[in-house]
């Protein structure tokens, strides 16, 4: 039996033919500056239009326990951004997604002239080896990579950098229009802030 998705995957904001649209996933538990950083210098360098937030039920990576309710970590990401061209969205909640690579499939399914770029921070870069199917995500969309302090050089010597070595590009206004795989590497100032630590604070 054929499936609308067009009927149940609601875009959740604006969505034109040719928009480029930045994809920065996670669980956000909390949101902070490290995210707005990231999503910030995508849009900059990138040329990006916008920016959407995918703040993930439930990261299949982390444990539940210490995981703030997605009804409660939804609404704290939309006070800390409060920005014109970044959105907080719960598309996942709705898709029933678990993993990256099947939210990217249905997105891209849903939103076929949308030049979507999967957002990352280089901390993620070395860690992405342990996703489900991670090498299909390069293989879906652009990956951008937005330098974290302390994991840099750990990052560019990771396994996934040295598994696409070949499709890394420059960081540009067109890199959303690539044909992947292709993924660049955003330098830029860093900002220290992450979950963990908030959380320990807290």
């Amino acid at each position: 039996m054929h499936l609308d998705i067009s009927q149940w995957i609601r875009p959740p904001g604006p969505v034109a033919d040719g928009l480029r649209i930045g994809l920065l996933g996670g669980s956000f538990n909390p949101a902070h500056r490290g995210h707005l950083h990231i999503s910030k210098s995508a849009l900059k360098v990138l040329g990006l239009d916008y920016v959407w937030w995918l703040v993930s039920p439930q990261n299949p990576l982390k444990s539940i326990k210490g995981m703030t309710s997605l009804a409660k970590r939804l609404p704290a990401a939309r006070a800390m951004t409060k920005h014109p061209r970044i959105t907080v969205t719960n598309i996942e909640a709705q898709l029933g997604t678990l993993y990256t690579v099947d939210t990217l499939a249905l997105l891209l399914k849903r939103f076929p002239t949308v030049h979507f770029v999967w957002l990352m921070g280089s901390d993620n870069l070395i860690q992405i080896p342990r996703w489900h199917d991670w090498h299909d995500i390069f293989m879906m969309i652009p990956v951008a990579v937005v330098a974290r302090p302390g994991t840099v050089l750990k990052a560019r010597r990771g396994p996934a950098a040295q598994k696409f070595a070949r499709t890394k590009v420059s960081a540009d206004k067109f890199f959303a229009n690539r044909l992947p795989p292709a993924w660049t590497f955003i330098e830029t100032q860093h900002d220290s802030t992450n979950a963990t630590q908030i959380r320990s604070y807290r």
